[in-house]
């Protein structure tokens, strides 16, 4: 189904000229306003736009067309009351859904996992796949679209017109990894025997049909399981579609009887104006449907009961709202989860086994998956760097998935019984998605992370819906592109560190000095791996030789006249297979590291032209650091100045968690506040006044408690003095700070 959230479109009138409306809904229910935000119903006995009222929660035209000024009296934004949204609801959604089987119970709700997360009905999902797609003109509405533009909109290898990605075909074929081979046969235009406005209520597909067989079509090279059943036809009508009724792009069923074969599930949309419109985004959405059973991952807003409308997967997935990315043109591709359950995943990484992974991006035949201690839920990790099909995406980076086929994306609330099936776990943590805000900003997706990105104690956390932990560590996430590193479990140790340069230095001949070049890390820490990348352009490579010198002085040879007469070094040394590199490991990574480059054989030169470091650290950044004091200081009475403590910490980095007790002795603890400063003057009030008479105050506190008020001082430099301070803010009772200490975690 094809859901239109806010966007204006264009609409015709019987009676009067073409309007643009705002339009919110699919097409099971939606509604209509002007620009300036009036609702509005088709008055069919004008032929108009007019404003709407309501009578009995019901939306009734006024009479008023929309063209005039509207009365005064009328307000902004009505809209239907709920148990008319869910009647009208119920009885489109039950029109467009097959029977189910005589052995089940027919579900409700259609996307809570009847299926194992699809859909119930016949699915085709794999395997050469032959549709019927039938152009359909109306006595008032043609088309100058051909044949041969649809033909090849939906089969042509390397299609590339009007700016789409692709053919429909060759999408099925890049996203399913091959598996599906889908093509379209096209009769037609056939012409329908009343004007476009009748179909808004009547479905034109019974007629439309009878038509295409007319032609002498046979239907038998449709169906690719030998069922007697068509694996898929597809409804193009003439124009522009219409987002009304029975004329809203849809994907539908419909048994029809031809002989010894019959009709199954359909597609319906609109052809556009013109072959310029000719676009492949709501075509394969629909299709993903019809073929393969996929589906929404969105929010209908009124089957799950409670009238909130959410954005479910987003742009992020054909089955959400990426089918309109580049105006359908280059739709995103179907998301990892149900590319899983259409059986298109050839391999599946097991994100259970700790170390260090790679993402490729547009690897559609693998799925990396996180399994909890549930058989279904998981959480599922994907590549969605800005490329290919993902080119138009709002954000560019990792994207995790909190999966459970057993949910449903019209639950938005992320409860234990109330959560998408398919939920992107959004790094900003914004929850843009889940509360309508948009289909997808800049901040949902994990781009360059060194330290700990997610895991149960972030926000998003990699929790289960009830909340208990699912033990996944996510860390050291490298920046979007074709391969994304990250590490998974908990041995995540330092940051990963990268550095280049581009010195375009001449390579002196038959010189044992040779040249050097210098990259500065300022990052604390012992050399876990090392990458180092060298890009030489030389006619004889087989006369060189490469030095790499860490800052502690220790040299690796890593290149040593290898490579006889070839051309141009250019090459990945790395310390897990180069012994030379990894003499190097265990020292300390900060300062000048040095490439020196020697050719010791007369005759050949080149030149240095970049080279590159990538040094996974260990230990010093990631140590928990923590101090204790005992200053025993009076605290003064009713004084607002007070006493203080400080402890220095050494550690770089920023704060991931702290951690603080303290135990100070007092007759009247409703007298004190206490006070937490990190060194940049951030401020965390641990004690307001609170307890009344009672005598003493012992604090342990963790900012990973929910609602801590230490949590104002995570992320904030660990380095620096750390200050204590304590008020007595009323006269007559007195006491001392007796003792305080602070642990603090750096992010890793």
């Amino acid at each position: 189904m094809s859901g239109i959230f806010n966007e204006q479109l264009t609409f015709k009138q019987e009676n009067g000229p073409d309007v643009r409306l705002v339009v919110i809904g699919d097409e099971h229910y939606a509604h209509y306003e002007t620009i300036d935000g009036y609702t509005v119903v088709y008055d069919v006995e004008k032929g108009l736009y007019c404003y709407a009222a309501t009578i009995n929660g019901r939306f009734v035209s006024t009479g008023i067309p929309m063209s005039t000024p509207p009365p005064p009296e009328l307000r902004r934004h009505i809209t239907e009351s709920e148990a008319v949204r869910q009647e009208k609801f119920t009885l489109r959604h039950a029109m467009r859904q097959p029977p189910p089987p005589a052995f089940s119970v027919a579900d409700t709700f259609r996307t809570l996992g009847p299926n194992n997360g699809l859909l119930t009905g016949r699915r085709v999902s794999t395997g050469t796949v032959r549709g019927l797609t039938v152009l359909v003109e109306f006595q008032d509405v043609t088309t100058t679209i051909t044949k041969q533009d649809v033909e090849e909109m939906l089969n042509a290898p390397n299609y590339t017109k009007n700016g789409n990605f692709s053919s429909a075909r060759d999408y099925f074929l890049l996203i399913s990894g091959g598996k599906l081979d889908y093509t379209n046969t096209v009769v037609g235009p056939v012409r329908l025997s009343k004007k476009q406005q009748f179909y808004v209520t009547n479905s034109l597909v019974p007629e439309a049909m009878q038509l295409a067989v007319a032609t002498g079509i046979d239907l038998r090279q449709f169906d690719s399981r030998n069922a007697g059943i068509i694996d898929a036809v597809n409804f193009l009508y003439a124009g522009q579609s219409r987002y009304e009724d029975e004329l809203w792009p849809h994907n539908s069923f419909l048994e029809m009887q031809f002989g010894d074969i019959k009709t199954n599930f359909y597609l319906l949309t609109g052809l556009g104006s013109g072959p310029n419109d000719l676009t492949i985004g709501t075509f394969c959405h629909e299709n993903g449907h019809l073929l393969c059973r996929f589906p929404d991952m969105y929010d209908y807003g009124n089957r799950d009961g409670d009238g909130v409308q959410s954005s479910g997967i987003g742009s992020y997935c054909l089955m959400g709202a990426g089918n309109h990315l580049n105006n359908g043109r280059t739709p995103a591709p179907v998301c990892a989860y149900l590319r899983d359950l259409a059986g298109w995943c050839d391999t599946t990484v097991d994100l259970s086994q700790p170390g260090t992974k790679e993402a490729k991006h547009a690897d559609y035949r693998t799925v990396m998956k996180y399994a909890t201690e549930k058989f279904n839920e998981y959480l599922i990790i994907e590549n969605r760097t800005k490329l290919g099909l993902d080119q138009h995406l709002p954000s560019s980076g990792l994207a995790i998935y909190h999966c459970d086929t057993a949910g449903s994306n019209e639950f938005q609330e992320g409860s234990s019984t109330r959560h998408y099936q398919c939920a992107l776990l959004q790094a900003d943590g914004r929850k843009d998605l889940e509360r309508n805000n948009n289909r997808g900003d800049g901040g949902d997706l994990y781009g360059a992370i060194s330290g700990t990105a997610l895991s149960d104690a972030t926000s998003p956390s990699s929790r289960q819906w009830d909340n208990v932990d699912s033990r996944l560590i996510l860390s050291q996430i490298t920046a979007p592109s074709d391969v994304i590193r990250f590490r998974v479990g908990p041995e995540v140790v330092g940051q990963l560190v990268t550095a280049e340069a581009s010195p375009g230095l001449a390579i002196p001949d038959n010189n044992t000095t040779g040249i050097s070049s210098k990259i500065a890390l300022n990052q604390a820490g012992l050399t876990r791996r090392i990458r180092a990348g060298v890009g030489i352009t030389h006619t004889f490579i087989g006369d060189l030789q490469v030095e790499l010198v860490s800052p502690s002085g220790d040299r690796a040879l890593i290149h040593d006249r290898k490579g006889g007469d070839e051309d141009n070094l250019r090459q990945t040394f790395d310390s897990s297979a180069n012994p030379a590199l990894a003499l190097l490991l265990g020292k300390p990574a900060a300062g000048n590291w040095e490439l020196r480059v020697r050719d010791v054989v007369g005759q050949d030169t080149g030149k240095l032209d970049a080279w590159k470091l990538e040094i996974e650290l260990d230990g010093l950044g990631s140590q928990v650091e923590r101090h204790d004091v005992e200053p025993n200081l009076a605290i003064p009475d009713a004084n607002p100045t007070g006493v203080s403590s400080s402890l220095a910490f050494a550690n770089a980095g920023t704060t991931r968690q702290v951690r603080f007790t303290a135990q100070i002795e007092h007759t009247f603890i409703g007298d004190l506040r206490v006070e937490l400063f990190a060194p940049n003057g951030r401020r965390a009030i641990v004690h307001a006044q609170a307890g009344g008479d009672a005598d003493n105050l012992n604090l342990d506190l963790d900012s990973n408690t929910p609602s801590s008020p230490l949590l104002p001082l995570v992320g904030q430099p660990v380095q620096g003095n750390w200050i204590l301070r304590v008020t007595d803010l009323v006269g007559q009772d007195v006491g001392k700070l007796k003792k305080w200490g602070l642990e603090l975690t750096p992010q890793l």
